[in-house]
Parts: C-alpha cells; sequence; structure tokens
C-alpha cells in the first residue's frame, strides 16, 4: 500500500482548488490506502471552528475533515509556526491534530510514496 500525503496550503473557501483537493482526498481513502493530510500556511484555517461558507457558495471544509475519521483517515497534521503566526492553538480547531515544527516538516515528508500539493 503506497502512503499519500495531502498538502494543504491555501484558505477555505479560496476556490474550487481547495474542495478538489479534497474530494481527491476521500477519493483516495476510499480505496484503502494510507491518507495523511498535512496544513500549512493558510492551510490551518480548514480546520478553524465556527465557519461560515453560507456567503461564498462552497462547502464547510471543517465539516469534510470531521468526515474523515469515516474513511479512516486520522493523520492530520499541521505547522505549528503556521498555526502561531495566524493566532491559532491546536485548541481553536475542530479536530485533534499532530503538531509538526516547521524544521521537521522535509523529514516527515520522506515518508511518503506520493505527495500532492495544493
Amino acid at each position: 500500500m503506497k502512503r499519500f500525503l495531502f498538502v494543504l496550503r491555501k484558505p477555505p473557501h479560496s476556490g474550487a482548488q481547495v474542495q478538489e483537493l479534497l474530494d481527491i482526498v476521500l477519493t483516495t481513502a476510499a480505496f484503502d490506502q494510507s491518507v495523511s493530510i498535512l496544513l500549512v500556511d493558510d492551510g490551518v484555517f480548514q480546520l478553524k471552528n465556527n465557519q461560515n461558507p453560507d456567503c461564498t457558495g462552497m462547502k464547510d471544509t471543517a465539516a469534510v475533515f470531521k468526515a474523515l475519521e469515516i474513511y479512516d483517515v486520522h493523520d492530520v497534521c499541521a505547522e505549528m509556526e503556521s498555526l502561531q503566526e495566524r493566532g491559532l492553538k491546536p485548541g481553536d480547531l475542530c479536530l485533534p491534530i499532530n503538531v509538526l515544527y516547521r524544521k521537521d516538516i522535509a523529514g516527515f515528508m520522506k515518508r511518503f510514496d506520493v505527495i500532492f500539493p495544493g
């Protein structure tokens, strides 16, 4: 089984690319592949509590992330510096996450066979 890493850098509701990447995450996981997610830069806002996407016509990405457990996706990570730079703490997010420091990201990425940037 290959290990897939999806790197999310964009904020929620920033366009179709974010939603398409989340659809790919769910599809990959549905085929019993090992899926992990790494949130960096504005991507950390994907998991922020109390999103209000109604005015944008986009999906509530936090709701999609809550469905990951159904697909057996449990490895969701966020870069600590990205959280701090945006005034967020792990407790501000809708899911428990693993926190990685920027200096550890390259080593973390080496564990994966396929990396999807986003």
